[in-house]
């Protein structure tokens, strides 16, 4: 029987820049790429609704990116590992490849996938591929690892750089007739009763094409203004590479590069490039600190916040869900979430410090949400923004850092633009009260056709006493003797 390839496929769904396939492509044998629809993970972190959604489309344009190039995708349902083993005994395969994964389930999945090899005498070769330093690289000069995000990034650009991408290969060979695949239509990853991916369909267009020509639009349009205009939801300057990052339609290689160049060759890009690489990093940290604490997105990294006196609100949890918690640009946020899979990252951390601050829900509460409705959901970065936000997380996050909904949104939408957007009910309102509705008089809220309470909900809390609440509560986990350090000044 003729030696066979098996790359086994995960959140790499592209064929550039792919370590697994380039192997699997120069050692000139038959490759079957398989994708295994894998729903043994923890059943909080099965894959959420928005994310299946565009697995469904990332498949199918992958699916064609593979047949063009002389190969199959295969595609399998069960447990990963079990399924690797019968494809191996339907095609004799000699060997396995495929690209290394940070979530504490994949680790141990590629744990269980080598001993299983191994006791078969199948070679098994893992590359790494998501991200720009491999975790146990970055550590400080004691060779400690790093646990606050400004020392690691400094140390990633004291290193050496990234390799350069690998180009895709011009040519897989397939097997003869190919192995079974499951029909992809029938793993129904795309909601039908009800469609609710309308604005997912109207905002995303998935695949690798679609993510290099993402980044190439970005870095010829809006990375000059990225370092300005980063913290601006409407209209966003930020690149929208999240989700092509998340499912490996790109590489974090191929951005490092890509902007680089783009640095080179125009000056007046640099300052926002650098920015933009520094959020490339946050990603990064974001997967190391998970590799060292793979309880991270269950537990706090600081185990005093184990006793943290988390309310229980189901109907705030719900009014933070629905974007009707009369705050404007929390609620904008929490529909473009609903509408698009997706919100403007300054805009998530106003969102996660009211659910956390305002209403003293648990941030694990809100992470599952995201979880769900976010297109780039992906464990290291939401559960690191979100202990971020709860200052619950390694790096230095104050715990007294509440976020007034009301300042922000005057502070980052400043013309109402974003809220407008979202919020269509506050769209004739004067810019002064487009952030603080019930501050408007009630001529000017009758004119604009508000009727609070009815039209647009009123305040859920107030943001003063909340926050006055939630200092209290971190006030009382405090290690004993600690000095306080409540700020004084509201965060703005």
């Amino acid at each position: 029987m003729t030696s066979v390839t098996i790359v086994w496929l995960r959140a790499d769904l592209r064929v550039s820049d792919h370590p697994a396939l380039h192997a699997a492509a120069s050692d000139q044998r038959p490759v079957i790429p398989v994708y295994v629809l894998d729903d043994q993970a923890p059943g909080q972190w099965r894959m959420g609704g928005a994310s299946r959604w565009w697995l469904h489309h990332s498949l199918q344009s992958l699916a064609g990116d593979l047949a063009a190039r002389g190969t199959s995708l295969v595609l399998r349902r069960g447990d990963a590992v079990e399924v690797i083993a019968e494809l191996i005994r339907e095609t004799g395969a000699r060997a396995v490849y495929w690209n290394c994964h940070v979530e504490p389930h994949w680790r141990t999945a590629e744990r269980r996938l080598k001993s299983d090899l191994e006791g078969r005498g199948v070679e098994a070769r893992e590359f790494p591929a998501s991200l720009l330093f491999q975790p146990g690289t970055i550590v400080s000069q004691k060779g400690a690892p790093l646990k606050v995000f400004t020392p690691f990034w400094k140390t990633c650009l004291a290193s050496r750089p990234p390799a350069t991408p690998l180009p895709a290969p011009e040519r897989l060979t397939g097997l003869n007739p190919p192995p079974g695949t499951d029909d992809l239509d029938a793993w129904e990853l795309c909601p039908s009763k009800p469609d609710w991916a309308g604005g997912l369909r109207e905002t995303w267009r998935p695949g690798e094409a679609n993510a290099v020509a993402r980044l190439q639009a970005f870095l010829e349009e809006d990375v000059s203004e990225y370092g300005k205009l980063r913290d601006r939801p409407e209209p966003t300057a930020t690149s929208m590479l999240s989700p092509y990052l998340h499912f490996g339609e790109i590489s974090p290689r191929q951005i490092w590069h890509a902007t680089r160049m783009e640095m080179d060759a125009r000056p007046a890009s640099y300052a926002g490039g650098e920015a933009f690489l520094r959020e490339i990093g946050w990603r990064d940290f974001c997967a190391h600190l998970l590799e060292r604490n793979p309880t991270m997105a269950e537990a706090p990294m600081q185990a005093r916040f184990e006793r943290f006196p988390w309310a229980e609100d189901p109907d705030g949890l719900a009014a933070w869900q629905q974007g009707r918690t009369g705050y404007p640009i929390v609620d904008a946020g929490m529909r473009q979430l609903w509408r698009t899979g997706w919100m403007h990252n300054r805009v998530r951390m106003i969102a996660a410090s009211f659910l956390v601050k305002d209403l003293l829900l648990a941030w694990q509460q809100g992470e599952a949400w995201f979880w769900d409705t976010l297109v780039d959901a992906d464990m290291a970065n939401n559960s690191g923004g979100w202990q971020w936000v709860a200052g619950c997380g390694a790096d230095a996050a104050p715990y007294f850092r509440v976020f007034n909904p009301i300042l922000q949104g005057e502070k980052f939408d400043p013309g109402g633009d974003y809220v407008r957007s979202w919020v269509p009910e506050l769209a004739d309102l004067p810019d002064r009260w487009i952030h603080r509705p019930w501050d408007a008089s009630p001529l000017e809220l009758e004119a604009a056709g508000i009727r609070l309470g009815s039209t647009y909900p009123l305040p859920i809390v107030d943001h003063r006493a909340a926050r006055d609440r939630a200092l209290a509560a971190f006030e009382a986990v405090k290690s004993s003797g600690t000095k306080n350090q409540i700020a004084e000044k509201e965060w703005q």
